[in-house]
Formats: structure tokens, C-alpha cells, sequence
């Protein structure tokens, strides 16, 4: 294998498409399955509650189908992305899914503080000061913009809770 056959490796579009139809038909799956749960048929007052949720799932489930389909028979495609590229798409989209599913347990001002500081000091290289600065500073304006202006509670955690905001 040659140095430049090895830079250009990465997923096809063909595995990607059909990566992504397959998580998309999933979905529709659980939707489906939530309705039934919920009740597909009609009632005294109407239709149940799973009822309209039932034909989005079908119709996601189907349309996936249809998009799988095509997406294995297309062989006009090569590489969807590099391996290198995935990495920097990744150095972004995992510490953000952290920062989202730590927020019910940390609040919105701990997360954001942990993560805009992260990305200022592991991302933009910035010196300690400025991120110090800028992660400590954007909650605590965040804050006073929704909270006491706009009197818009936010997400939180126990440390706001402990320090009674």
C-alpha cells in the first residue's frame, strides 16, 4: 500500500448511505413501536395518540428502504471522507454530545463553562487567562441576559442550586 492510497482511505458513500438509512430506518422502527404502544386506532373521541405517529414511522421506515435501495445500487460514488477528516469532524461533535448529556446533571453554566473552555484551550490554543476569561465570563452574561433580564430560566445543576440561583 502506498502512502497516498493510505491518505485517501476512508468510508465509501456507499457504506455511509446505507449506514445512515439503516440508523434512520431504526428509528422509524421505534417510532412505530411507541405507537403501538400508544394506541394506533380510533376512539370514542378520535384517533389515539399513536395513531398519526404510526404513519410518520411507517412512511420513515419506507422511505429508508427506498434510499437504501438506491444507495446500493449507485456505483458512481467513491469516497465519502478521509479518515483524518472524520477525526477533526469528530474532535467536535464528541465533546458536543458530552456537553449536551451532561447538562441535565451539571446545569447549562457548568457545562458551558467546562466546554467553552475545552474548545478555547484544546481547539483555538488560546492561553490560559483568555480561556479562564472567556469560559467563566460567557455564563455568568448568560445568566444576567436570560435570568434576571429576560427572567428566562435555564438548566440547572446542583451547583447553581447550592449557590441559589
Amino acid at each position: 500500500m502506498t502512502t497516498n492510497s493510505h491518505k485517501a482511505a476512508g468510508p465509501t458513500h456507499k457504506s455511509v448511505e446505507a449506514g445512515v438509512a439503516v440508523a434512520i430506518a431504526l428509528f422509524g422502527v421505534i417510532v412505530i413501536v411507541g405507537s403501538l404502544k400508544a394506541g394506533i386506532n380510533w376512539g370514542a373521541e378520535g384517533p389515539r395518540a399513536g395513531f398519526f405517529p404510526f404513519y410518520i414511522g411507517l412512511l420513515i421506515v419506507v422511505s429508508s428502504i427506498i434510499n437504501l435501495w438506491h444507495g446500493l445500487h449507485d456505483n458512481g460514488r467513491g469516497l465519502f471522507a478521509e479518515w483524518g477528516q472524520l477525526r477533526q469532524v469528530l474532535s467536535v461533535v464528541v465533546p458536543t454530545t458530552i456537553y449536551v448529556g451532561a447538562m441535565p446533571f451539571t446545569g447549562l453554566y457548568l457545562a458551558s463553562m467546562i466546554f467553552i473552555g475545552w474548545f478555547m484551550r484544546w481547539l483555538g490554543k488560546y492561553s490560559w487567562p483568555m480561556v479562564a476569561g472567556v469560559a467563566l465570563g460567557m455564563p455568568i452574561v448568560t445568566y444576567f441576559i436570560f435570568e434576571r433580564w429576560f427572567l428566562v430560566p435555564l438548566p440547572k445543576g446542583p451547583i447553581e442550586e447550592w449557590l441559589g440561583l
